[in-house]
């Protein structure tokens, strides 16, 4: 786990996923530390009031889990189940920043690696039961130096956890997952039905918009089914957007 930066900056709003990074200067801290020494502890204070001494949090809507799948070692076989490792869950913004701070960035993973943040309770696995019946949007990189991989990566991180990519209000976004391969990154967006084409194609909209992509660029819905028919996680795509 890579640490925490020392000197936090300012206050950092993403306006997109309706969450707030709350960081201080050290004169702010000292400060703040000051100031809480003498306030009343029965006030209720919130992370924009001090980021250091806060005593509530700001509930995210669902409850997420963070996952790493590591590269399977030489000379053994790819064991899924092996590989995949559960890390932490959260469910406040506070603990959002607190986890993204303190891990290594996308492009700091090795090769052959991936991140998956999924609902608490559903795991990244195309027979999970909330996963069967759905599919995946993609995005893939091919050219890995003409792109910010850590950047498309906390928008849509961003856009999971803030209900944005999941818009519509059909709560069909079940994770996202981040691959790291020799070739290309891809990044994911995991739902749970395929019975509504305009609610899949709005959601595939959203994240499109997320990652900030041209007219020129597109993200691609395969369906779970098909991937597990063919064996492969690159099944052939019923939309484009």
């Amino acid at each position: 786990m890579a640490d925490a930066e020392a000197t936090p900056t300012t206050t950092v709003v993403d306006e997109k996923a309706g969450l707030t990074e709350s960081v201080e200067t050290p004169a702010q801290a000292v400060q703040a530390s000051t100031e809480s020494e003498s306030a009343d502890p029965e006030k209720v204070v919130s992370v924009f009031d001090d980021a250091s001494h806060f005593t509530v949090k700001h509930p995210l809507r669902h409850k997420w889990t963070l996952w790493y799948t590591k590269p399977a070692s030489a000379g053994r076989s790819a064991n899924w189940s092996d590989q995949l490792k559960e890390i932490i869950s959260f469910d406040s913004v506070e603990e959002f920043w607190g986890v993204y701070n303190n891990i290594p960035k996308a492009s700091e993973l090795p090769l052959r690696s991936d991140y998956h943040l999924f609902r608490t309770g559903v795991r990244p696995e195309w027979e999970d039961e909330q996963n069967s019946k759905g599919g995946k949007w993609a995005y893939q990189c091919q050219d890995k130096q003409s792109v910010d991989i850590d950047k498309l990566w906390l928008n849509t991180l961003l856009g999971t956890v803030g209900e944005t990519i999941d818009g519509n209000g059909k709560d069909q976004v079940m994770g996202i997952v981040a691959t790291i391969r020799k070739a290309h990154y891809r990044i994911s967006v995991w739902i749970g039905s395929f019975t509504d084409e305009t609610v899949v194609r709005n959601i595939g909209l959203q994240f499109k918009k997320c990652l900030e992509l041209s007219d020129k660029e597109y993200v691609d819905f395969a369906s779970h089914t098909d991937a597990a028919s063919s064996g492969s996680s690159r099944a052939r795509s019923r939309l484009q957007v």
